[in-house]
This record gives C-alpha cells, structure tokens and sequence, in this order.
C-alpha cells in the first residue's frame, strides 16, 4: 500500500450567501455539528474563547464516532478571510492533514464550497483517505441541512 500523500478534494453549492457561509464558519459549533457523529471535537483549553483567526493554534480532544478515543488533535490556522480559510492540522494517528476551504459567491444568493484536505498517516494513508472521503460527503450533506433550516 501507498503511504505518499493524498488529497480529499470535494466542492458542494451552498443555499446560503457566502457572508452567513463564513460568519458560521467562524463558530465552533458549526464545526461540532458538521462533523458528527464522524468525529467529536472538545476543546482542551477554551480561555482564548475560540476566535478563529490566522495565526491562532487550537488543541481538541477527539472521539470517533462519539465513542473512540482519538487523542489530541491540533488546528494551526494559516488563513482565515471571506474568500479562503487554510489549516495545518494533525494527530499522533494522523501527523498531516492540511485542510483548505475555499468559498466563492453564486448568484441567488448561494455559495460555492470546496474542501481540500492534503493528509499522510504513513502506512495508515489509504484507510484515512477513505475515511476522510465518506467525512468530506457527511460533512457537506451537514452544511446543506444546516443551511436549510
């Protein structure tokens, strides 16, 4: 098996104005909800209140599936405007998993949205490259039912 580098990429429309897209992204528990039950984000240390901005490094504790303990995962943001948010993230499990998402307005008042994940896991590549592919879908179908509400 292949332990080079993979890229998750997978892009979705948005029934919302990519200003309400960002300010929710902007939120942890946007991130809580779009996530589960795949994964379970806690956070370690709340005292910064969780502003995400460039430059901020955030640590969680993570449970697969709300039930398996998946250690710590950490968020370093690089970028995080309108247009682009980029993270370098990882894990004991999981040490590369650099996401990108990049947002761009529609017509209709819809939004465009990718996410771009590059990850390495060594030997374990291709299980979480096949489970970040089923978290990527999981992940948009949240966003369109969040949006809808």
């Amino acid at each position: 098996m292949s332990s080079a580098h993979k890229i998750v990429e997978r892009s979705t429309v948005l029934p919302a104005p990519k200003s309400r897209v960002f300010a929710l992204l902007g939120e942890l528990r946007t991130l809580q909800y779009i996530a589960a039950p795949y994964i379970y984000f806690a956070p370690v240390d709340a005292a910064n209140g969780l502003r995400w901005r460039a430059g901020e490094t955030f640590v969680f504790r993570t449970k697969l599936f709300g039930i398996i303990p998946f250690g710590q995962h950490t968020i370093r943001v690089v970028a995080f405007d309108p247009n682009r948010i980029y993270t370098n993230e990882g894990n004991r499990h999981v040490p590369v998993w650099n996401h990108e998402i990049i947002l761009r307005e529609l017509d209709g008042g819809r939004t465009s949205y990718t996410d771009r994940v590059e990850l390495f896991a060594g030997w374990k590549t291709p299980f979480v490259y096949a489970w970040a592919t089923l978290f990527y879908a999981h992940r948009q179908r949240k966003w369109r039912k969040l949006l809808a509400k």
